[in-house]
């Protein structure tokens, strides 16, 4: 039998968190492991309770989730992070993302695809909307410069490693990759690993990022 996937909700709401611990307990390979109710919990909640994702709010009081996002992920071997939020009222979800937060999903995303995002971004799949990521980023300020810049990075990567950056920008899977530059899933792996090197990233979502950035507006 496959290991559950431990989960951890972060939400300043209880009826939140109440109604997503209700909605993963019905999925057979998710396990809500504990519940935290603001970002400044969330350290201690990870080391004592070891979740292989975090499910995050942004707006929470003391410490919000951008900020833990970072926190988290900048300590040694992190749970991936998803942010939950809802598009319209939070403009911040672009900045979780480039915290580090693998995926984000909107708050009334049906349960069965929030139970989807999680299993894969536990594979290592971005959960990323090219549409509603361009959005995201053509309402953030200084686009012009933004993408000037997010060239620049890219001109750091040799030919081989920013096809494969594009594609994962395009949101494919190292499978899609492999079979559209004609490589094995091996070599994509090791082109992902040089990226990271090369630009200080730390998941395929930043690239995705980066490469859409890059993109004519």
């Amino acid at each position: 039998m496959t290991t559950p996937l431990r989960v951890l909700l972060v939400d300043d709401d209880p009826l939140v968190r109440s109604g997503l611990a209700l909605m993963l307990g019905g999925a057979h390979d998710v396990e809500v492991v504990g519940e935290a109710a603001d970002g400044d919990e969330v350290p201690d909640a990870v080391a004592d309770l070891a979740p292989d994702l975090v499910l995050m709010d942004i707006r929470m009081a003391r410490v919000d989730g951008i900020t833990a996002t970072e926190n988290l992920r900048a300590a040694p071997r992190p749970p991936e992070v998803v942010v939950l939020t809802t598009f319209d009222s939070d403009d911040n979800v672009l900045a979780a993302l480039r915290a580090g937060a693998s995926a984000f999903l909107l708050k009334d995303t049906p349960p069965a695809d929030v139970v989807d995002a999680l299993r894969r971004v536990a594979r290592g799949e971005p959960v990323l909307s090219p549409q509603v990521t361009r959005r995201l980023i053509e309402a953030a300020t200084d686009a012009a410069s933004r993408r000037q810049r997010a060239r620049r990075r890219l001109a750091a990567l040799s030919d081989r490693e920013r096809d494969v950056a594009r594609a994962i920008g395009a949101g494919q899977s190292n499978a899609e990759v492999a079979r559209g530059l004609h490589m094995s899933v091996a070599t994509v792996k090791a082109h992902v690993t040089h990226i990271f090197t090369k630009l200080d990233l730390g998941n395929r979502t930043q690239i995705a990022l980066l490469a859409q950035e890059a993109e004519p507006g």
